[in-house]
């Protein structure tokens, strides 16, 4: 049990955590963001950036510096913020399950948002409806299941309800796969590149909306509020309730939380793969697993590597974009493999 001493250290071990490093972090988001906007096929010279971003605030986009940061600069908010999102998706979504291989897609919700996206493809349906389509779908899973195993969540992620959820949503993600395939294998010639294209995840056309920007920063602060919570469960799952912890309350709202920014970035951007499930890795190898300084690390880290998955997509074959799901895909097996024999070495 803890006692007074350990509260007092904990909380001045907190206090003297390198705080300033979410601060560098976030100067390098920014450095980051900027590098993606002066890079591409065609390239953007510096010097002429603070006037270019002058007539973009003005909303005088004439000059061609202007118009290429403008429709880059879309571009790369996209990222960041689906980036982000995934990340702390994955943070939450391995803390819920306490398991490292977690990962956003585990329990099916992105499968849901497939099934929505690739149906209005195959109806020739505008952009606007697919992601509506997609977001629903994704959100339609998770209610789902949350339905099946809402009294599951309620125990600690040690016992039988961590493994029916897991269960569960594996299953469904297995039957909306089928969906998919039964979707591709009757789409029209004309519509199955676009599909392809978005199951594996692109941001060509993808704008920062206000419902994921809304999503990301409540759910961020709702989830930071819990993070002393969060850690005592992950830690002491069996006895997390003897220690003040409202299990239920938690573990619902770790569920709900990664479920919609899970929704809101696959509906966006597609699915994109393995960012939800190495940045929390690499954060946590550098900073800890303590999920006060773990969760905004995350984010950052998440939408800086999209960003910079993503330039990358554009750059490598320019005129033509890769899709970024096969770059961070790359980039992630090697990685994720390099952690995992790094693990196990020590």
């Amino acid at each position: 049990m803890l006692n007074q001493t350990g509260i007092q250290t904990g909380n001045i071990q907190w206090k003297r955590r390198p705080l300033g490093m979410l601060v560098v972090l976030a100067g390098l988001s920014i450095l980051c963001l900027l590098g993606a906007c002066l890079a591409g096929s065609e390239s953007v010279n510096w010097h002429i950036l603070p006037s270019a971003f002058f007539e973009m605030i003005q909303g005088e986009s004439v000059s061609l510096t202007a118009i290429l940061l403008s429709l880059r600069l879309h571009r790369v908010l996209a990222a960041f913020l689906t980036g982000g999102s995934l990340a702390l998706a994955g943070v939450m979504m391995q803390a819920l399950l306490r398991n490292p291989l977690a990962d956003p897609y585990v329990l099916g919700v992105s499968g849901g948002a497939s099934v929505g996206a690739l149906l209005m493809l195959f109806l020739g349906g505008a952009a606007w409806m697919m992601d509506a389509a997609a977001f629903t779908g994704a959100v339609a899973v998770a209610v789902f299941l949350y339905w099946l195993a809402r009294k599951e969540l309620g125990q600690y992620a040690g016992s039988d309800g961590g493994t029916r959820l897991l269960l569960t949503g594996v299953i469904l993600a297995f039957g909306c796969g089928a969906l998919v395939t039964l979707l591709l294998s009757i789409a029209p010639d004309g519509s199955l590149r676009g599909m392809v294209f978005w199951l594996v995840g692109d941001l060509e056309g993808a704008s920062m909306n206000g419902l994921s920007v809304v999503v990301l920063l409540v759910v961020l602060a709702i989830i930071l509020k819990m993070a002393r919570s969060v850690n005592l469960l992950a830690l002491y799952a069996e006895d997390a309730a003897a220690l003040g912890v409202n299990v239920a309350w938690v573990r619902k709202s770790l569920f709900i939380g990664s479920a919609l920014l899970t929704a809101c970035a696959v509906s966006n951007a597609g699915s994109i793969g393995f960012v939800g499930l190495i940045v929390p890795h690499l954060c946590r190898m550098a900073l800890g697993s303590d999920h006060r300084l773990l969760l905004p690390t995350a984010t950052l880290v998440g939408g800086s590597f999209l960003v910079l998955a993503d330039t990358l997509a554009r750059i490598l074959m320019a005129p033509q974009q890769l899709p970024v799901g096969a770059v961070t895909a790359l980039i992630g097996v090697p990685v994720f493999l390099f952690q995992l024999y790094r693990f196990r070495g020590n």
